[in-house]
């Protein structure tokens, strides 16, 4: 079982920065691809970026809406997941969540309880 627990999340300004961490637990922990998805108010949730698993190079995938302005990265010595996101604008606003597969992290098997993030005009 795997155990995934989002921080970083708030209020922001248009063009601000925001950094968002996801904290991974569990005895398989480390053999996980790990991704970040959002879900605005009225919308179904969607994938914004993720990683892969440790040791296979560290490829990442982003959605379109985001390359540019949002990088995804990892610290496996720390189990930790980061969501780095710039330039952010008011329909970058919703809950985001980090979840883990042992794929892509596109379809995750495990999901964290979500932070919201608010990005004002």
């Amino acid at each position: 079982q795997v155990q995934l627990a989002e921080t970083g999340g708030g209020l922001v300004q248009v063009g601000g920065s925001l950094k968002l961490s996801c904290s991974g637990s569990g005895p398989t922990f480390s053999g996980y691809a790990m991704g970040w998805f959002r879900q605005a108010p009225g919308k179904g949730r969607e994938f914004v970026a993720s990683i892969g698993r440790p040791g296979e190079g560290d490829k990442t995938w982003y959605a379109d809406s985001v390359k540019g302005r949002f990088t995804i990265s990892r610290a496996s010595a720390k189990n930790t997941v980061y969501l780095q996101m710039d330039s952010l604008k008011p329909e970058d606003t919703a809950v985001y969540y980090c979840g883990a597969d042992r794929a892509q992290a596109k379809a995750p098997d495990f999901w964290g309880q979500g932070t919201q993030v608010t990005v004002s005009s």
